[in-house]
């Protein structure tokens, strides 16, 4: 089984900052893209960033240069740093990791339990 935990959310103020961590942890062979993604009240799913085992990093037309997506292979762990948070950054975050539990093995997707984040004044 593989189990992803979410930590780092919160309240905050426009303009401030926070860092979203997940953590991969149970029987995984590899891990490959991982990635973020939020959903607000009433709105679809939406990719917000995504990085590659190779270090590429993708990121949505809105975050670009406010959020920092990076990993640290050592630990199966990927982190989202937000700055300059705005109002409409608020939703629910969660995390996917492209995983093998085995080799070979048909990749699969895991996703995290989501951390709410909350822009507001």
């Amino acid at each position: 089984q593989v189990q992803l935990v979410e930590s780092g959310g919160g309240l905050v103020q426009p303009g401030g900052s926070l860092r979203l961590s997940c953590a991969a942890s149970g029987s995984i062979f590899s891990i490959y893209t991982m990635a973020w993604y939020r959903q607000a009240p009433g709105k679809q799913r939406e990719l917000v960033a995504s990085i590659a085992r190779g270090g590429n990093t993708l990121y949505v037309d809105s975050v670009k240069g406010r959020f920092t997506i990076s990993r640290d292979n050592a630990k199966n762990t990927v982190y989202l740093q937000m700055n300059s948070l705005k109002p409409e950054d608020t939703a629910v975050y969660y995390c996917k990791v492209g995983v093998r539990l085995t080799n070979p093995a048909p990749l699969i997707d895991r996703w995290g339990q989501g951390t709410q984040v909350t822009v507001s004044s």
